[in-house]
């Protein structure tokens, strides 16, 4: 287990070199940091200077590892655009999306589970088929559509919910939640639907798929013999071993809704990272662009290393594996 979590570790930390060389190359050859701050009205010294206090005047290996330093202490230095530190956007921004898209997550996982457990135990009723056609309109629909159409029916036209921003929120020191006011809640609601549709049609498909296809093998034959109850064989033998696929989905889908919320956050003018790398690409606003690239990508590690420990609670057989490469 010790040599799994070293090498994952160590797989962690050149992907994030990685990126960290691409979000970089940003800062080399896309815009001039020089020019966005000082202008073309400025002169020569000036943009001597300048280029001297940011280092862009240092070899281009010592410029890299300078930047690899200041970023593992989480400073990507000043957004051209409002002339702030990178930093203190992220960590303002940063609440509003992760609220977004774990609440999205939530709600495809509890709503998607069960639904796809449903569509298979009855594959052949009127309403499985029903949840079929509809999780194929889910994945179907863009996102940027399912959100404007909820707006047009909830917002507009029955006014049960706002049609954009975040709403009252309460500060818990440096951390900003909705969680705790009605009126948080309220503007929760349409955009974590519109984000979650998609996450709910693929854990969907995915648990019914899953689940049929563990209810044809050979120790669901034997449960069944052993006279073992049918809520017995479902959900002690044949949901848990379908849960393996499922938890690799949906890590993977948690990163990609914080990373892919921008359209959902645009749309509603929810105001978290995708809106703040929206508008940061428009203006070229290199430092966050490069904070966001970072960001990301550090999630989706996590992530992965987290979803790699669950498969070891869940699946004996991989401990099984790994003990018997080991020896």
């Amino acid at each position: 287990m010790f040599a799994f979590v070293v090498q994952r570790l160590v797989q962690a930390v050149i992907v994030m070199l990685t990126v960290a060389f691409i979000a970089f190359m940003l800062f080399q050859y896309v815009g001039n940091p020089v020019d966005n701050i000082l202008g073309q009205d400025a002169t020569p010294e000036q943009r001597q200077q300048l280029r001297s206090d940011l280092g862009l005047d240092q070899p281009f290996p010592v410029q890299f590892v300078r930047f690899v330093g200041n970023a593992v202490r989480g400073e990507f230095g000043l957004s051209l655009r409002q002339g702030r530190k990178v930093s203190s956007l992220i960590v303002e921004r940063f609440p509003a999306t992760l609220e977004l898209a774990v609440g999205a997550a939530l709600l495809a996982l509890v709503i998607g589970l069960p639904m796809g457990v449903y569509a298979a135990l009855r594959r052949g009723g009127f309403l499985s088929q029903f949840m079929m056609t509809v999780s194929l309109l889910g994945v179907s629909l863009p996102t940027f559509l399912i959100g404007i159409l909820l707006i047009l029916v909830f917002a507009v036209t029955f006014k049960w919910f706002p049609s954009f921003g975040r709403g009252q929120v309460t500060a818990i020191g440096p951390w900003t939640t909705g969680l705790l006011t009605a009126d948080g809640w309220r503007h929760l609601v349409l955009p974590a639907v519109t984000l979650a549709v998609f996450q709910l049609a693929l854990i969907m498909r995915l648990v019914r798929a899953e689940m049929l296809e563990v209810l044809r093998a050979d120790y669901i034959k034997f449960a069944r013999a052993r006279g073992l109850p049918n809520r017995a064989v479902y959900f002690g033998h044949a949901l848990k071993n379908t849960l393996v696929p499922v938890i690799t989905i949906t890590g993977l889908q948690l990163g990609s809704l914080i990373a892919f919320a921008i359209i959902t956050e645009t749309v509603f003018q929810w105001p978290g990272m995708g809106l703040l790398f929206i508008q940061a690409v428009t203006f070229a606003d290199i430092p966050v662009m490069a904070a966001y690239l970072c960001l990301i990508a550090l999630i989706f590690v996590v992530i992965n290393l987290s979803v790699d420990l669950l498969y070891f609670l869940v699946d004996p057989r991989l401990r099984i594996e790994k003990s018997a490469s080991a020896h």
